[in-house]
């Protein structure tokens, strides 16, 4: 082998080694977030399912209602804001983009 690819052939382990140690280091500080994003996937699959099921919604306000209307019409007004507040955020944003 002439010393111009032997040059090329251990600049090249190198950068392998450089590359694996990269990835371990990563891998390494990437663990802790994995439970938190795990925590996130779990909670969009279950919003998932109440989009799949809007009859589950249903009966769960139904039940609410029935059961405590008071309690019912006053978190309704609550959500009756934040929906009017998300939407009016997201008007603004529209336009200023």
């Amino acid at each position: 082998m002439n010393e111009k690819a032997l040059a090329v052939a251990m600049r090249h382990g190198a950068l392998k080694a450089r590359i694996d140690e990269q990835r371990r280091i990563l891998a390494q500080q990437v663990a802790p977030l994995e439970s938190a994003l795990a925590r996130g996937d779990a909670a969009l699959r279950g919003v998932d399912w109440l989009k799949h099921h809007p009859a589950a919604i249903g009966l769960a306000v139904a039940a609410v209602v029935i059961v405590r209307p008071k309690a019912a019409w006053r978190w309704g007004k609550r959500a009756f804001l934040v929906w009017r507040g998300w939407q009016a955020i997201r008007n603004k944003l529209r336009a200023a983009s």
